[in-house]
């Protein structure tokens, strides 16, 4: 059995106007990545690739260790897959859509979790979708894909447009889970806070390229803003770890990617005052990592 949910090997696809690039990524079973990237970087190409609804160039495919897409019948019997553009049938009821899934999935059904979900997410079984909100229909189209208990759940953009109450519900049932450690999520959002708190692992991606992908405590913690004072008319001392910098006469803001005690020693023997040391938010990170890639690749 292979100790991956998926692997992408070389990776590329050519459009017109755009193309995913020698694209590297995989993700271990029991853990859950968490896919950041703007609008147009790669994500849902990456994601169609996943489910074999579009076929790279080059490079391999591998889901629950079938080859996609010459396996994918076999791999998608494993995977629940959402996306926030999912239709569910608006003259039909939600009873109506759980029996139909149920008959597909006989074997891996899970009444019972289902009937739970029914009251967790607050939505009535005899409901006709078009009656649904917004938040409900996410939330139906969540639960008939738990419900089947998935090996792997792929999840692109599954809380846009939530209100705040019920993106919680939804990302508290996410959390739950994950406490089958055999269950994995590729979980692709705008979100970056949804990102922070589900995931172990971060990947950035943009203008088809992975930028970066990392577990993500150790790498929240390599970066740092530090603001200092700089009196001096000499140039700022140069360090290999710091992507950007903001100078406003004599204040001055480093934006650092690996912060560690060698850059606040540089600094201050270099005669700077350091007024503080900040941790970034997921988001300041994030922008600050594809800035910092598009400057590389001028």
């Amino acid at each position: 059995m292979s100790a991956t949910a998926f692997e992408l090997s070389n990776i590329s696809r050519q459009y017109p106007h755009f193309a995913l690039q020698d694209m590297n990524l995989s993700l271990p079973k029991g853990e859950i990545m968490g896919l950041i990237g703007p609008n147009g970087a790669g994500k849902s190409t990456t994601i169609r690739i996943l489910m074999g609804l579009v076929k790279p160039d080059s490079g391999s495919v591998s889901v629950l260790g079938h080859a996609v897409p010459e396996q994918q019948v076999e791999a998608k019997y494993g995977v629940g897959y959402a996306s926030e553009d999912m239709r569910l049938y608006k003259q039909a009821t939600v009873q109506w859509h759980m029996e139909f899934v149920r008959k597909v999935y006989l074997q891996q059904w899970d009444q019972g979790y289902a009937e739970s979900l029914l009251k967790r997410f607050d939505v009535l079984p005899q409901q006709k979708v078009k009656g649904l909100s917004h938040g409900q229909r996410v939330k139906t189209g969540l639960l008939l894909i738990l419900a089947r208990r998935p090996d792997l759940l792929i999840l692109d953009e599954p809380t846009t447009g939530l209100d705040p109450v019920a993106r919680k519900e939804v990302l508290n049932e996410l959390i739950e889970v994950m406490a089958d450690d055999d269950r994995s999520i590729l979980f692709s959002s705008h979100n970056t806070q949804d990102v922070e708190q589900l995931s172990d692992h971060i990947t950035f991606i943009d203008r088809g390229k992975v930028v970066s992908s990392h577990d993500k405590e150790s790498y929240v913690e390599s970066w740092r803003r530090m603001r200092l004072r700089w009196d001096s008319d000499k140039a700022l001392p140069k360090h290999q770890g710091i992507t950007e910098t903001f100078r406003n006469g004599q204040s001055v803001v480093l934006t650092i990617k690996q912060a560690d005690e060698e850059v606040k020693q540089l600094y201050q023997q270099a005669g700077a005052d350091i007024q503080s040391i900040e941790r970034m938010s997921l988001e300041e990170i994030f922008v600050a990592e594809v800035e910092s890639s598009r400057v590389e690749s001028i």
